[in-house]
């Protein structure tokens, strides 16, 4: 089902009078990629909505700092290293989850990673990490969640809709045709399409932090095989000015 998400309804199905930042009081979270372009913006989001959230990607340092400024923030994270492109990697983070806060609710997994290459000069190394990054691992996180916890919700943030290249369709295929079909196996999975790639400033990029909030928010559990387009205002373009000799 593909949907163009116009309007953003960040606390559907919550009383009007709910306060943002309890809207997700209780909730433990994983984002991985949570380190840089949308998963910064996604994570601070849900910290707002008093959600714990469990920050996952490759720097250790770099995700110690992300969750000190969402702790300075007054919000509840903590950093987790792992490649969730590798099953044991991410099956170690989610025990690891368990033994901390005793439950996962949710997660929200960056399968977005773009190639640096026309697709007539992408090498067969270049395809194999976009196809482990974005397809593999999108399968992986889906297949130990049905093994372990089935009952958690997952929302992918996919290959954004302006990218071109033919290298671009079969990745987002295999992760539309993924979570269309998930609910044969009783899993609540929905799929994010941005219109472009992350700006790296919160404000342009809320939306998709939106959408996210939306598809977690309680009472929205009926929501599941969701492919929606997440529209995004364009990234102002810096002028440069010219030097010219006095």
């Amino acid at each position: 089902m593909l949907r163009n998400m116009t309007q953003q309804t960040p606390i559907a199905a919550v009383p009007a009078d709910t306060p943002v930042g309890e809207v997700l009081a209780g909730q433990v979270i994983a984002v991985t990629g949570a380190d840089q372009g949308y998963g910064r913006t996604i994570s601070a989001a849900l910290a707002r909505a008093g959600a714990s959230v469990v920050l996952i990607g490759n720097n250790s340092e770099t995700l110690a700092a992300a969750a000190s400024q969402l702790e300075q923030a007054g919000g509840n994270a903590i950093p987790i290293k792992a490649d969730v492109g590798v099953p044991l990697d991410w099956l170690s983070a989610q025990t690891r989850i368990l033994d901390i806060y005793g439950a996962l609710h949710g997660i929200v997994h960056l399968a977005d990673k773009r190639a640096h290459a026309e697709f007539t000069m992408l090498s067969e190394n270049e395809w194999m990490d976009l196809f482990n990054c974005n397809v593999k691992s999108s399968v992986a996180i889906t297949q130990i969640l049905r093994r372990r916890l089935p009952g958690t919700w997952l929302t992918i943030i996919g290959p954004h809709t302006d990218e071109r290249g033919l290298h671009v369709h079969p990745q987002r295929g295999a992760v539309q045709g993924l979570v269309e079909h998930a609910h044969r196996e009783q899993l609540r999975l929905n799929l994010l399409l941005p219109s472009r790639g992350s700006s790296g400033e919160d404000a342009l990029d809320r939306p998709v932090a939106n959408a996210v909030l939306a598809l977690a928010a309680p009472g929205m559990s009926a929501l599941r095989g969701n492919v929606i387009e997440v529209p995004l205002p364009a990234v102002p373009k810096l002028r440069v000015q010219e030097d010219y000799p006095l």
